[in-house]
């Protein structure tokens, strides 16, 4: 199966700078995701200082792509979250727990450095597809 780029409509907008990446791919069965940061669909970042706003529009962002390659959140095999600072961890389990509360996907979560200083958190997900 040929790699298919997914870039929702609500995802269409061109990040500030612009950036070579597809928000996320599809092929042999899983769809990957890129990282996917607070942008909404106007490319602004929503929930500045606040990394539970971030995380329900990171989440909404990763949902909408798996939608665009026929997948759900219950299709995630795998997250990775990165977040700018370790001590935002209880706020965005919280967030993340409503996200999947059945049957959470493997989990990986790190601090690290963010694109834009504004950034509090981005996560990843690969899924499983039909």
């Amino acid at each position: 199966m040929p790699k298919q780029v997914l870039t929702p409509k609500n995802l269409m907008f061109q990040p500030r700078p612009t950036y070579p990446y597809s928000p996320g791919t599809k092929g042999a069965g899983l769809i990957y995701t890129a990282g996917q940061v607070a942008w909404n669909e106007k490319g602004e970042l929503v929930g500045i200082g606040d990394v539970r706003a971030q995380t329900r529009q990171v989440l909404s962002n990763i949902r909408s792509i798996l939608a665009e390659g026929g997948a759900t959140m219950d299709d995630v095999l795998k997250c990775n979250v990165y977040l700018a600072d370790i001590r935002y961890f209880q706020q965005m389990n919280e967030e993340f727990a409503k996200a999947f509360p059945n049957n959470p996907p493997a989990r990986t979560t790190v601090q690290a450095p963010m694109a834009e200083p504004e950034m509090l958190v981005e996560i990843e997900a690969i899924a499983a597809v039909e």
